[in-house]
């Protein structure tokens, strides 16, 4: 990847932004309907997932960024506990673990090359050269 730092970049900036978000008194909501919020944390920590496990493709690498995720959602959640006005939920935990799995997993997809070819038209280079 000859964009690997731009990539790094806005992975950071999301990475901040779920956590500004995990952590103000009240966050926006997509919908109104009941455990809503499972989707949102799910949604979050599969895109940080799928997004980093494209720049880092080895599988030791994706493992320690994998962990890392669950472990920020953990954290975040307990922080959340500690706020007065935010709530502590193990389902949150849960949602933030299932959704860097499937972030994984989706990156083992063709869509997992989907920031390198974004790469090449963005570049203007050929798959054979």
């Amino acid at each position: 990847m000859k964009l690997r730092k731009l990539w790094l970049g806005i992975g950071l900036l999301w990475v901040v932004i779920v956590v500004v978000l995990s952590l103000i008194p009240e966050p926006p909501s997509v919908g109104q309907f009941q455990d809503i919020d499972k989707l949102e944390h799910g949604a979050a920590y599969a895109f940080l997932m799928f997004w980093f496990a494209q720049i880092y493709p080895a599988r030791r690498t994706r493992r320690v960024i994998a962990f890392s995720f669950v472990l920020l959602g953990i954290v975040i959640e307990c922080l959340q506990g500690l706020s007065g006005f935010r709530q502590f939920e193990y389902t949150d935990m849960a949602a933030n673990t299932l959704g860097v799995l499937v972030g994984l997993l989706l990156a083992l997809t063709p869509l997992g090359g989907i920031l390198e070819r974004f790469e090449k038209i963005l570049l203007g280079t050929s798959r054979t050269t």
